[in-house]
């Protein structure tokens, strides 16, 4: 994949490895100190990726929420927020979610051929759906970022998303903040899926640095994906 934007993939997970229990309240893995981490990393970006299933579980805004930020974005000729990216296989989104009614930037739907014109019937005015092949391929959507402008890419989740890029080998970097807890429950989401990554015991990622935020710890990894 020869064109395609830097892809930084942040994450808080438990140390057991998991990004949130079975129940029905969101699980809060960080801690304010690493939010504003976590904007500040969003403000020196240029688009932010979830996945459909975290926009139906977490009903996400992914504004850049510092309004020193926000301005030092446009006084270098950036919109205040992110352009929103998703993919979806089932087209199953609610255009009432608050990634598309929040914010001022481009929304973008990444979606498979034989769902994408209903969807972007439903989503006229709030989103643009872009045909992404049957099955998705993320070489196309990440290509079509690319020639859309988008130099540095963010993607939070979830697993499966996680495991996607992954697996695939686009990752360029890694931020993973580790809670002080563990779930310990098998029915809960985990950071990634089962997958054959790239990474391995003779292939490992580099850490590149390690952070204590209270009693968090932030481990940030170059992980040698290839560039084209």
């Amino acid at each position: 994949m020869s064109e395609r934007p830097y892809v930084l993939l942040s994450c808080a997970m438990s140390a057991d490895g998991y990004i949130d229990d079975a129940s029905p309240e969101r699980l809060r893995l960080s801690s304010a100190a690493d939010w504003d981490r976590v904007d500040a990393v969003r403000a020196g970006c240029d688009a932010i990726l979830v996945g459909a299933g975290t926009i139906r579980a977490d009903d996400p805004r992914l504004l850049v929420r510092s309004e020193r930020r926000r301005a030092k974005r446009a006084e270098r000729g950036l919109p205040p927020d992110l352009t929103k990216v998703t993919l979806t296989w089932s087209g199953d989104l609610d255009p009432g979610a608050r990634f598309f009614t929040t914010g001022e930037s481009p929304k973008l739907v990444y979606a498979p051929s034989r769902t994408a014109g209903g969807l972007a019937a439903r989503l006229d005015g709030l989103a643009e759906v872009v045909d992404a092949g049957d099955p998705p391929a993320l070489a196309t959507m990440l290509g079509d970022l690319a020639a859309r402008g988008v130099r540095r890419l963010m993607v939070e989740g979830g697993g499966g998303v996680h495991t996607l890029f992954l697996t695939a080998g686009v990752v360029d970097e890694l931020q993973l903040v580790v809670a002080p807890f563990f779930i310990g429950d098998p029915s809960a989401p985990r950071f990634v899926q089962s997958g054959v990554f790239p990474q391995s015991p003779d292939r490992p990622m580099r850490l590149e640095e390690v952070t204590r935020i209270g009693d968090l710890a932030l481990l940030r990894y170059l992980t040698g994906a290839a560039r084209g």
